[in-house]
């Protein structure tokens, strides 16, 4: 297939958020034999964390297409380190094209409104139209989730859930140690895209067991006051990094009646990763993403073994809690947070409103309506 398309990819910001989102023209992907060609409809606004010429589907001209360029660390924008942006890859749409081998006994169709998982090999970049090799990483998406909903799942809500499955298996462990009448905190921090969806989804997977839970959250921006209103059962702590470290550690401790036992941190910086420590309690447990857990364990891990605590890598998720999760939305039994819809090409716009945290929840890039 010979025509062009769009394509928008989005590197890790740099310190003056410039530069970090290039837009392209790529040719239409032809369809693999046993995959399947995709129409994006909505992708959410994740970043990569390497500049690389990825951009290889667009760098056809160039004689060198495997060198890498260096690694641009996130800047201290609360946008970037609450999670309101993260690396990762949120895409919905509608399958175009099914691979000649690919439409025997499948269960699915040309038309059809699907999910990609993320996985290894991904394409980099949104096009308006990207492949993948096999349809076991599609997901089907039902009529009545919108698209700009389903975009933030593949990502964002399938990492909060892998963490929340997690922080709930060392719950039970805890429940079992003390007894039936023993009560567990929970301390959440960050008010990002990650933050949000773990708190959708803490409620229904602790539902069974909500009054021996105590939750708190420390937000790192004025949106959490939102959640105080949408949630009364939540302990609400900011996190104003114009206060001694010493003053806020003692105001979270206090918000959550004493140390916590857990604590998922969303907003993982050296940082929030110490102040984390400090409100846990000996023998606790954080929960990071495994996307920053090389750069920070070396830091904190002697620490931690002092106080018998653990620092707890958490990665991505299955493809099986991701169609999980596409049906726990579709029933209304996890609610999904607020997110605002962007036109594609406003995505330089976009990045630098999350970066200076002007967009409430999540942001959603909008190649076509499909819905």
């Amino acid at each position: 297939m010979n025509k062009l398309c769009r394509q928008v990819s989005i590197e890790s910001p740099g310190a003056t958020i410039k530069d970090c989102v290039f837009s392209f023209e790529v040719p239409v992907p032809d369809v693999p034999p046993r995959g399947a060609r995709i129409r994006v409809a909505c992708a959410g606004a994740c970043y990569r964390l390497h500049r690389t010429p990825s951009l290889c589907s667009v760098s056809s001209n160039s004689s060198d297409k495997s060198f890498d360029l260096p690694l641009y660390q996130s800047p201290a924008h609360q946008g970037v380190r609450d999670a309101a942006l993260y690396p990762g890859f949120e895409v919905a749409g509608i399958i175009e094209s099914l691979g000649s081998e690919a439409t025997v006994d499948s269960p699915l169709k040309v038309g059809d409104r699907v999910v990609i998982f993320p996985y290894e090999g991904v394409p980099h970049g949104y096009a308006e139209y990207i492949t993948v090799q096999d349809l076991k990483y599609l997901v089907k998406v039902p009529d009545r989730v919108p698209l700009s909903v389903a975009a933030m799942l593949p990502t964002g809500a399938l990492l909060a859930m892998n963490t929340v499955i997690h922080a709930r298996e060392y719950t039970d462990q805890l429940l079992k140690e003390r007894g039936e009448n023993a009560r567990v905190k929970i301390l959440v921090v960050g008010t990002g895209g990650l933050a949000l969806w773990a708190l959708r989804i803490v409620s229904y997977e602790f539902k069974d067991i909500e009054n021996q839970m105590c939750i708190s959250v420390a937000t790192l921006r004025d949106e959490g006051f939102q959640l105080a209103k949408e949630n009364h059962r939540v302990n609400l702590v900011q996190w104003n990094e114009d206060v001694y470290e010493k003053q806020l550690i003692e105001r979270t401790i206090d918000s959550c009646k004493g140390e916590v036992d857990i604590v998922i941190d969303f907003g993982t910086t050296s940082r929030s990763l110490h102040r984390s420590l400090q409100c846990l309690n000996k023998g606790g447990v954080v929960f990071i993403s495994a996307e920053v857990a090389e750069r920070l364990m070396p830091k904190f891990s002697k620490r931690a073994e002092e106080k018998e605590q653990c620092i707890r890598p958490v990665d991505m998720g299955s493809i099986e809690q991701l169609e999980e999760l596409v049906e726990l939305v579709s029933n209304g039994k996890i609610i999904p947070p607020p997110h605002s819809v962007f036109p594609a090409d406003q995505a330089t716009e976009v990045i630098q409103k999350l970066c200076h945290c002007e967009i409430p929840g999540r942001a959603i890039l909008q190649f076509f309506a499909a819905d």
